[in-house]
């Protein structure tokens, strides 16, 4: 999860605002809100319902990048997808679970490097 943190750090600390980013950039920042939503959803079956580090990196990749309306309600929704998938798949915090969150984490880094162009 540390590499997941890092490139998402990375991809905030340089990315473009939303409007400026290709139909392809913004595909792949909805599919890392979606992997965003789903490591949330992951780890809050292993670390308690009050556990929102995942969705505050959601927040802060909302507020750097700026959408219009209709491309925020896309992240948004694109987040919640992934973390109701997760909880759908894992009712409990189980060593498959754990798994799942390690290959999310792994999902995220690519695509958050994707974000940041590199």
């Amino acid at each position: 999860m540390r590499a997941l943190i890092f490139a998402c750090a990375i991809a905030m600390g340089s990315a473009a605002n939303a409007q400026e980013r290709t139909p392809t950039e913004r595909q792949g920042l909805t599919e890392l809100a979606y992997t965003l939503g789903q490591s949330h959803g992951l780890r809050q079956l292993c670390d308690g319902e009050a556990d929102q580090y995942w969705r505050a990196w959601m927040g802060r990749m909302l507020e750097t990048e700026s959408p219009d309306d209709s491309f925020d309600r896309r992240l948004r929704d694109s987040f919640n997808t992934g973390y109701a998938s997760a909880q759908a798949k894992f009712p409990s915090c189980t060593p498959a679970a754990r798994a799942e969150a390690e290959r999310s984490a792994r999902r995220g880094q690519a695509l958050a490097r994707g974000a940041a162009g590199g």
